[in-house]
């Protein structure tokens, strides 16, 4: 028997695929903070001493600027960071998965953008409290387009990000301290991996404020590009 509703529920999160028609389900979004080295270290922390972590986002917080436009400005934040990251999606369930069991699940990759409401984000760490209304708010995992992956995962290739003409952050995939295989090996010993998560990788050094009517030019080589245009106010 077909359940039903008090009120129709939302439609299920979902981010378009490269040259196809069918879109990708979106399952949970999990994210890996300082993952780079020198963003740790812009973040005042010491990559040789504290290893990456993980996080998550809410699955309906994907935001697509190619269908859905300039993104509004988020509530409660006077200062608002980008954070460009290589995304990995996921085809295949693990769980205590080996690295390479790991690589053998991606689906398909593609750019997305970690928007930090970094204010918040700073009253949370000094009272010892989770990040959720600076990580996990409306709008808050940008994306671009998937691309199916063919073939081998990619170890290198440059990440950047410029903002209205000029360049934020440089780096290169090969600069990842946990590399995608074993960043899903660990992630798959505290959850239950599932087809449609998306992993958000990490950034590399020069996240910085963004203000209203900025406009963000993200790329990763070999994947579509990304641009996100935000509203005024």
């Amino acid at each position: 028997m077909s359940a039903t509703y008090l009120f129709p529920p939302p439609p299920p999160p979902s981010v378009a695929v490269q040259g196809r028609t069918e879109r990708f389900p979106v399952h949970r979004i999990y994210c890996v903070g300082r993952n780079y080295a020198e963003h740790a270290r812009e973040m005042g922390h010491d990559p040789d001493r504290e290893p990456p972590f993980f996080f998550s986002k809410p699955a309906d917080a994907v935001f697509e600027p190619a269908a859905q436009g300039a993104l509004p400005w988020p509530l409660a934040t006077q200062d608002l960071h980008h954070e460009v990251e290589w995304v990995i999606a996921l085809g295949a369930p693990l769980k205590q998965a080996t690295p390479a069991q790991a690589a053998a699940a991606i689906w398909g990759h593609g750019v997305g953008i970690d928007l930090t409401k970094r204010d918040l984000q700073a009253v949370a760490k000094a009272g010892g409290k989770p990040w959720d209304v600076a990580k996990g708010f409306d709008h808050a995992a940008v994306i671009g387009a998937l691309l199916p992956l063919q073939g081998e995962l990619p170890t290198r290739g440059a990440i950047t990000l410029s903002v209205n003409g000029q360049s934020r952050q440089q780096g290169d995939l090969a600069q990842l301290i946990w590399s995608v295989p074993e960043l899903l090996a660990r992630l798959s010993e505290f959850y239950a991996l599932q087809p449609g998560d998306l992993v958000y990788t990490g950034t590399p050094a020069g996240v910085a404020a963004l203000k209203p009517g900025d406009v963000v030019d993200c790329a990763i080589d070999g994947l579509p590009s990304l641009r996100l245009e935000l509203a005024h106010v």
